[in-house]
């Protein structure tokens, strides 16, 4: 047999077995699914039409849940229950939580980039986890020290951007606060100095960007049939994602061995102020469970809590007051009347130290315009949970034991049903009530999850964003570098501007 005919059989036997493969896939996804039965949610689809609009996902659910509250899509094992409506948002997250739990396919896909962190694991290893984060959150050491860490490095962004402004260039307003937040997140969360601002850390930079890319490259398997095969035979994107989660490990468990080493010196010091250093003391009464392993875990699963939807969220509110100046220049005036002498030719940094927590109280329409901000571009797009047992929800449609049942934030937030018919408009105006802030339920807004399983970061990012909002709008006008330019979103995990935010800042002391 020439070799021609080697290469021929190759060919011909790789195409029968892809042939094959996709007939069984097609065949598990489409039995068992009682797709006619209108007890179910009615079908939309399957998991795998999501390539068509991969692109666009958020903005095709979107249309999907206009026409249907309650939807699914079929996979070969099981439905995915996509909803908007409210009543079935409670009921996972809330009346029925143990019910529900992150799903074996959820924690499968997502394990290798975040382990056993609180945001993946269930039952005892959740609990566990919640109790110390919990903890840690509510003490005032960490309060404090965070916000000093917040003002010190919005007084570092504000000197950035001015460098930038005087100099009449253009620049990547998600970049620059990606950097600003994960300076943040390493000082409070690890008690390290990254200095990416100042002076981007080799270091520091590969690791952000191997933790978005592998962000994008997760989410990816969701609609990837082959990322198994993929993953064994170490090729494609799996083999990139594998070096990327190497590059992360690496660094993070040499923050870990460092600052092992630096709390073996200070051993006299009783008040641990950075996240890490708290969890290593806790670490030492339960050495046989919280390893080295298990803080990398913890810490990642920080990581995209406190930078990506900090600097997202942050990034997107720049963005639309790029394209309403108006709600710009009233946020502006609330930073001047509120600030009052102590903003008056105080130098930035100065500026930045009299941020009070009485100022950030005082700020109900900044509020207002961020909470707006993640009402139209939550951080987390779609999240949801997997069931149990079979149950029904409340607006009648039955689910199976399996199936995932996810809730869109981000069609929510675009949903009339919901917020009126100006639902897509950007208008702070609908949290105030005689100028004062009012919140919605959380199974309405979405954005910091609802139930047992709310985000324990709330306030903690809505200080960080507000003290950087006040630092920057005190400081600049934005405006976009350009108008014509189409801003979307890279589907992943978090809601990142894809390509970037261009935008040109104008000084205010001009």
């Amino acid at each position: 047999m020439d070799i021609l005919s080697v290469v021929l059989t190759f060919i011909a036997f790789s195409l029968l077995f892809v042939i094959l493969a996709i007939s069984v896939l097609l065949i598990r996804t489409f039995t068992g699914k009682s797709i006619t039965n209108q007890n179910y949610p009615p079908v939309h689809g399957t998991i795998f039409h999501l390539l068509l609009y991969f692109n666009k996902l958020y903005d095709q659910q979107t249309e999907s849940a206009k026409k249907q509250r309650t939807f699914r899509l079929l996979t070969p094992e099981q439905s995915e229950i996509y909803t908007t409506d409210i009543r079935n948002i409670e009921h996972i997250l809330k009346t029925n939580f143990d019910k529900y739990s992150k799903g074996k396919h959820n924690q499968e896909i997502i394990t290798d980039l975040f382990g056993q962190g609180i945001f993946i694991v269930d039952g005892e290893k959740w609990r566990q986890q919640r109790k110390l984060a919990s903890f840690e959150f509510s003490t005032r050491v960490l309060r404090d020290f965070s916000c000093s860490v917040f003002k010190r490095n919005a007084a570092k962004l504000v000197r950035a951007v001015s460098k930038l402004s005087d100099a009449g260039l253009a620049f990547d307003m998600q970049d620059i606060l990606m950097r600003c937040t994960l300076d943040s997140i390493f000082k409070v969360g690890f008690g390290v100095e990254l200095n990416c601002l100042e002076g981007p850390s080799k270091e520091g930079i590969a690791f952000m960007k191997a933790f978005d890319d592998s962000n994008a490259l997760v989410y990816w398997r969701y609609v990837d049939p082959f990322w198994k095969l993929k993953r064994f035979l170490n090729v494609g994107c799996e083999a990139v994602l594998k070096k990327n989660i190497k590059i992360i490990n690496d660094f993070v468990h040499e923050v870990i061995r460092t600052k092992r080493k630096l709390l073996a010196v200070q051993r006299d010091c009783d008040e641990k102020e950075d996240i890490l250093s708290r969890f290593l003391v806790e670490s030492t009464r339960h050495p046989e469970i919280m390893n080295d392993q298990y803080l990398r875990d913890i810490i990642l699963n920080f990581m995209i809590a406190g930078k990506d939807t900090s600097a997202n969220t942050l990034s997107w509110f720049i963005f639309m007051l790029c394209k309403n100046p108006l709600i710009q220049e009233k946020i502006a005036q609330e930073v001047r009347d509120v600030t009052g002498r102590h903003g008056e030719g105080a130098n930035v940094d100065e500026f930045a130290a009299n941020i009070t927590d009485a100022t950030l109280d005082h700020m109900h329409y900044l509020h207002a315009a961020l909470t707006e901000t993640l009402r139209l571009y939550p951080a987390v797009p779609v999240d949801g949970r997997c069931t149990e047992m079979d149950d029904t929800l409340p607006d009648g449609y039955r689910l199976r034991k399996g199936d995932g049942v996810y809730y869109m934030a981000y069609a929510m937030g675009r949903m009339p049903y919901i917020w009126g018919e100006d639902a897509d408009e950007f208008r702070p105006e609908r949290w105030l009530e005689n100028g004062i802030f009012q919140p919605e339920s959380p199974f309405k807004f979405i954005a910091f999850h609802a139930g047992p399983r709310m985000c324990l970061g709330k306030d903690f990012a809505y200080r960080q964003m507000k003290i950087v909002s006040i630092a920057l709008l005190r400081f600049f006008r934005f405006k976009l570098a350009d108008a014509t330019k189409n801003v979307t979103y890279r589907t992943m995990f978090t809601l990142h501007i894809d390509g970037g935010l261009p935008v040109c800042a104008i000084s205010r002391t001009e």
